[in-house]
């Protein structure tokens, strides 16, 4: 069996650093594995659209693909939105929905590597309180899974780890900042837990002023491109799997 098309479905935004984020982050995975063919599209807002794709793929005679949702957890649009969209490919393709990224070791180490690229240092950690920005949601899997994630970071080291959201969740980032403060942290640093930058990502960055350290995004980091070749290997084993039983 050939390897199944790549398609990465990212959500996408009016902001334009969105998209080139999206898009240097596909590019490294081809880097990464030059014989895989590697697609992006986008839900709304940045073009191509997720049928514009899917319709190309058909016509080029494909028959295989991995529609892996470019997002941190499981929340509307993982479960919702994109099945929808997928269940509109044309009949000659056969889409699999990969998982969404999170949770993962590699997303520790991607959230640690923006850390040390933002001036820590890892003998640091254990004198530094860390937020973990995450951009919200009103699924309480979401948020399940990013208090997880909190604990995973708390376990590699850090003296604190702290969840906050931008939008939908409490508590907000500049709440999670001084609720360290007050509890005695004299270092505070944040961690954007986003993929690519835009509107909830730079509300992130405006709560995070009273912090001694803020990273940058995940963006197109070697430990995310890693990762979405992990899903897509996964998707098409179980695939494989279920067309051989």
């Amino acid at each position: 069996m050939n390897d199944p098309v790549l398609l990465v479905v990212a959500h996408g935004s009016r902001d334009p650093r969105h998209a080139a984020t999206v898009h240097a982050l596909t590019r490294r995975v081809r880097s990464l594995r030059p014989g895989l063919r590697v697609e992006t599209a986008f839900l709304d807002f940045n073009a191509p659209a997720v049928p514009q794709i899917l319709g190309r793929l058909a016509t080029d005679g494909v028959r295989d693909v991995v529609a892996l949702p470019l997002l941190l957890t499981r929340a509307f649009h993982a479960k919702a939105d994109i099945p929808a969209v997928l269940r509109q490919a044309p009949p000659s393709l056969r889409v699999r929905q990969a998982e969404v990224l999170g949770p993962s070791p590699l997303l520790l180490g991607a959230v640690e590597r923006r850390l040390y690229e933002a001036g820590l240092r890892p003998a640091d950690k254990s004198s530094t309180a860390l937020v973990l920005a995450a951009a919200g949601s009103t699924d309480p899997e979401a948020i399940a899974v990013i208090a997880h994630t909190a604990r995973e970071l708390r376990h590699t080291g850090w003296c604190a780890v702290r969840p906050a959201f931008a939008s939908a969740s409490l508590p907000r980032t500049e709440d999670a900042v001084r609720s360290l403060r007050a509890e005695g942290h004299s270092r505070v640093a944040v961690a954007p837990y986003v993929i690519a930058p835009g509107r909830l990502p730079d509300r992130i960055a405006a709560g995070a002023g009273e912090a001694d350290v803020i990273a940058d995004v995940l963006g197109a980091s070697p430990e995310l491109a890693r990762l979405l070749l992990e899903r897509h290997d996964e998707a098409r084993i179980e695939y494989a799997s279920a067309i051989s039983a």
